[in-house]
């Protein structure tokens, strides 16, 4: 069994001391990635829920250690913490409090437990968790909670500091003596002052007109910033000077604030100094984050650009064009290594303080929103390779390995910027795959605006050098007319493809070799119509090809017809359904076809093209289906019927939908095998090789089998497993151990900052580099830049519209 596809920005990563790992939630395991090669090292596996945060445990918390420390803390909704060696991997030590947490800080990690005769202090730890013992009954409940929790004795302070609606994520600061949380309008922030074996606390209270949605302390001052939902930063200064002081009087870099003083932009009666707004982002502001030295102060949202700030001036620069909305900022104990979180799944590696992109880290593309009437053709399966396609929001698609669990590419299908909350006006409906994975087809929809405008445009592409590769080949406009394609599948031996419209009409495609002869002009290669058919001029809604290539069935609506692709010839029709056809598949090498039905009456129908009569079906809502290739069996995955449950707390997408996964033999209606799964709404499976090329030598199983079966649920987490048995191959993470070394060199001094310094060669002959010259193509670059800083578009088209017409001498009269 193997299993990936976990995301990697659900809560912040953490660096190891030494900035050589990256430490990440992922699932119910913590995943430790090098940062120098992009690759999973190993993972730390025990929880049995979420983790919600890993805390790594600093160096210099012990002065005796004469080695880089490898130890961290980990909080999981199972409702235990616990402390590992990452190094190991080893768990050390489990405390159990019986909640489970959604966040956790923990200010003094000086008394951490590392094996030494000394017995060291209490070590606390804060953490906000849910109460099990009420139930939501509408806004006001109260079911978070943050609470104390004395690690040492493995227990929890019985004293709740506060209660929220629900559980808030907290952000404490570098020197561990605040910490604080966002909670609607309100900011609670919390002193800590260590007294014996116990924590004493002092709450302050700090208030907006506006929700907040992120906070950050500064690591030496009294300053705390704090983002909210309209994209505007506040900046406390002196915060907490009556409540925290025991004097009236705060000196303040040398000056001496009362009491009294008039506070510019403090709201009411809160406790600081004075309080200044800062205004970019355009969206909530989702990142904040101060430097190590606290001059500077960075920001991010869904603009997809990271903003810094000069605290003093308030001057700022930016990191335009990231791709993806921006979730987290992380900073490690190396000053020129940072990390940035996106919400595609992706992680950058930052060099600091230039903010160049050193290296990124990538996980499975997440689910987005697009219009509902395209959600079903979601994945694209590579069945040689083991590799999957999913459609990025970026217009574009990510090649994922499902063995190695890792992107193996990306291409752009539509050259497009990220626009923060810009409307759907294109979609990627369609990808189709050849079967050995050299050949792609995607069909793209641009949607109309007011009912004009509207384009569909079929590209296919030719496979690289190496798997996940691909150039483009030819475009084609409008390959229906005026329709939308319903439906794409390509030849499973030859340079051949199918497209089907619902305006009532299919085209077979047929691809161009380069040829010359004496009496014709050479032929470009490329795709060309080679054929159109349809039936009685009913909408084509599904298409597939039979094992061999010789048999082409298109579902017209309700009826099967089937097609001699290559003379275009109708050869019979098979009986009808209630409903339209969604989707068609030929099961493996046998007569029989599978089809799927989703409207008012769901139906999952077993054809015999032998007797041209159905052989049984089943009133199933099926939401995919796979065929094998050579065995006579098929998975269908079924969404259980009214089934659904809501999401956790903090999730904002909508209802997960649980399903049954069946494995049939095609002539027997009785499932052979059944599987419960989750997520199913939204997911996809297929048939893949168990042993691909690449993977021959990793993979042990006395007998492998013929094939494996991919799950990919609706959040894309996936499981691949053998169907026919109960034996399991070996975890992806125990294959993947072996392509990162052991041992990393790594740079330091000024190299870490820097790079190194190139090496200068003195020659007498040096041509002096040519002077900039303006294009005398100006529309090819007058619309390329950072999307935040392009002019108005009524002053792009004035220059767009000059520079196509021909400037004429005036005529004198």
């Amino acid at each position: 069994m193997i299993t990936g596809g976990k995301t990697l920005v659900s809560h912040p990563p953490s660096f190891s001391n030494d900035g050589k790992k990256l430490l990440f939630c992922t699932g119910n395991t913590v995943s430790i990635y090098s940062t120098s090669t992009g690759m999973l090292i190993t993972e730390l596996e025990g929880h049995n829920a979420d983790v919600t945060s890993v805390i790594v445990v600093p160096s210099s918390s012990n002065s005796s250690a004469s080695k880089i420390l490898c130890y961290c803390w980990t909080s999981s909704l199972d409702g235990t913490i616990r402390y590992w060696d990452f190094s190991a991997p080893e768990l050390i030590r489990k405390v159990d409090i019986r909640l489970p947490v959604y966040s956790m800080v923990i200010p003094d990690l000086g008394s951490t437990p590392t094996g030494n005769n000394e017995k060291p202090s209490d070590l606390f730890a804060f953490v906000s968790v849910k109460d099990k013992n009420k139930v939501d009954d509408g806004d006001k409940s109260l079911l978070g909670q943050i609470r104390k929790c004395n690690l040492t004795k493995s227990s929890l302070v019985r004293a709740v500091l506060t209660e929220t609606r629900y559980p808030n994520y907290i952000t404490v600061s570098a020197s561990g003596e605040y910490f604080g949380i966002q909670t609607k309008r309100k900011i609670l922030v919390w002193k800590i002052s260590a007294k014996g074996s116990k924590h004493d606390v002092k709450k302050i209270k700090l208030h907006h007109t506006k929700c907040f949605s992120v906070l950050a302390f500064h690591p030496n001052e009294r300053i705390l910033a704090a983002g909210d939902v309209t994209g505007r930063i506040l900046i406390w200064r002196g915060f907490g000077n009556k409540t925290f002081s025991e004097k009236n009087e705060v000196t303040m870099k040398g000056r001496v604030v009362k009491s009294e003083e008039e506070r510019p932009g403090v709201r009411g009666d809160d406790d600081a100094e004075s309080c200044s707004t800062w205004h970019w982002h355009s969206n909530e502001v989702k990142v904040l984050s101060f430097s190590s030295d606290g001059a500077y102060l960075y920001s991010g949202g869904s603009e997809g650009v990271l903003v810094v700030w000069q605290l003093e001036t308030g001057k700022k620069r930016t990191l335009p064009r990231i791709g993806a909305p921006l979730r987290y900022f992380t900073a490690s104990q190396d000053p020129s290594l940072s990390s940035v979180s996106c919400a595609n799944n992706r992680i950058h590696l930052l060099k600091m303080p230039s903010m160049e992109i050193m290296k990124s880290i990538s996980g499975i593309e997440l689910p987005y929103s697009f219009p509902e009437i395209y959600q079903g053709h979601g994945f694209a399966f590579d069945h040689t390779a083991g590799v999957v396609a999913l459609r990025t929001e970026s217009y574009g698609l990510q090649f994922y390995s499902l063995f190695d669990n890792r992107e193996v590419s990306q291409i752009k299908v539509c050259e497009r910027n990220h626009q923060p909350n810009e409307e759907v006006t294109l979609v990627l409906t369609l990808t189709a795959l050849s079967m050995d994975g050299s050949k792609l087809a995607t069909v793209e929809v641009k949607l109309p605006e007011e009912g004009i405008g509207g384009l569909v445009c079929l590209k296919f592409w030719d496979c690289g050098s190496y798997t996940g590769e691909f150039i483009l080949s030819t475009v084609i406009y409008e390959p229906h007319s005026d329709t939308e394609l319903s439906a794409l599948a390509f030849h499973p031996t030859r340079e051949m493809a199918v497209s089907s419209s619902s305006g009532g009409d299919f085209k077979v495609w047929v691809r161009n070799c380069n040829s010359h002869t004496k009496d014709q002009a050479p032929l470009k290669s490329g795709w060309r119509c080679h054929s159109v058919g349809s039936y009685k001029k009913k909408p084509m809604t599904a298409v597939a090809f039979s094992a061999d290539g010789s048999v082409l069935a298109v579902a017209a609506e309700t009826i099967i017809t089937l097609w001699d692709p290559d003379r275009n010839v109708l050869v019979a029709v098979i009986g009808e359904t209630l409903t339209r056809i969604a989707a068609l598949s030929f099961v493996g090498k046998s007569e029989y076809i599978v089809s799927v039905s989703r409207d008012s009456v769901p139906q999952l129908s077993v054809w015999s093209t032998s007797t041209l009569s159905m052989s049984w079906s089943y009133k199933l809502l099926a939401e995919a289906v796979s065929c094998s290739t050579d065995l006579s069996c098929f998975a269908v995955l079924a969404l259980l019927p009214g089934s659904s449950k809501p999401m956790a707390l903090d999730d904002n997408r909508t209802k997960d939908r649980d399903g049954l996964i069946l494995l049939f033999n095609v002539e027997d209606p009785v499932p052979v095998s059944t599987w419960s799964v989750k997520k199913a709404k939204g997911g996809g499976i297929s048939f893949l090789l168990a042993n691909p090329s690449s993977h021959d030598e990793k993979v042990a199983h006395d007998n492998p089998p013929p094939e494996m079966l991919i799950y990919i649920n609706g959040g894309h987490e996936y499981i691949v497993f053998d169907p026919y048995s109960k034996d399991n191959i070996k975890s992806t993470r125990e294959l993947r151990k072996s392509l990162v070394a052991s041992e990393e060199t790594g740079k330091y001094g000024y190299a870490s900052i820097y790079g190194e310094l190139p090496q200068i060669q003195f020659e007498k002959d040096q041509t002096p580099s040519a002077p900039f010259v303006p294009s005398e193509r100006p529309w090819e670059t007058i619309f390329s830049g950072s999307s935040h800083v392009l002019p108005p578009l009524t002053k792009l088209c004035s220059v767009f519209l000059e520079s196509l017409l021909e400037k004429l001498p005036a005529i004198q009269e």
